[in-house]
């Protein structure tokens, strides 16, 4: 089933200029997943990264219905203090997707780190979007290499768009 699976990880702070230009390396890099034979996609519907992978996700569906959007959530509360416009956004995701996992009830420190764990654990592919050597996004991509997952990023400024071998 790895192998079959796909996971996202990604900052959550995007200048909302590079959303469209993010898209379009997502997208690419899921169809060639696709060709790979991978039909499972897993993100963790934060903001920023996850909503743009999410999105691609829903949309690449049209082409290729036969891809699955699963969503690792932290919580059931995850977008309080959101904008109405974000929480939107989530919501028409979170109605879209074909699978939903919640890790915890209720947020407590250290639920997105078990939210990033599940969504590695569970894939043979990641698609991040990694700019920086240091927080979250750094720690999962990290993760993700230690346990042989062959690592995509979209960020055109960090380098090499694989980062590892095939698993």
């Amino acid at each position: 089933m790895k192998k079959r699976t796909c996971c996202f990880t990604g900052h959550r702070l995007i200048n909302r200029s590079d959303f469209d230009s993010i898209k379009a390396q997502v997208k690419k890099a899921v169809i060639a997943l696709i060709n790979k034979g991978v039909i499972f996609f897993g993100a963790g519907g934060a903001l920023g990264f996850d909503t743009i992978a999410a999105e691609s996700v829903l949309e690449l569906k049209e082409s290729f219905p036969r891809i699955k959007l699963i969503l690792v959530l932290p919580c059931k509360n995850q977008t309080r203090g959101w904008s109405d416009y974000d929480i939107k956004r989530y919501n028409d995701i979170l109605r879209q997707a074909d699978k939903v996992v919640y890790v915890s009830e209720q947020y407590y420190d250290g639920c997105m780190q078990k939210r990033n764990r599940h969504l590695v654990d569970n894939s043979g592919y990641c698609i991040c979007y990694l700019k920086r050597n240091s927080g979250g996004t750094a720690y999962t991509v990290n993760y993700a290499i230690k346990n042989g997952l062959m690592v995509y990023n979209v960020a055109k400024k960090y380098g090499e768009s694989v980062i590892t071998n095939s698993p």
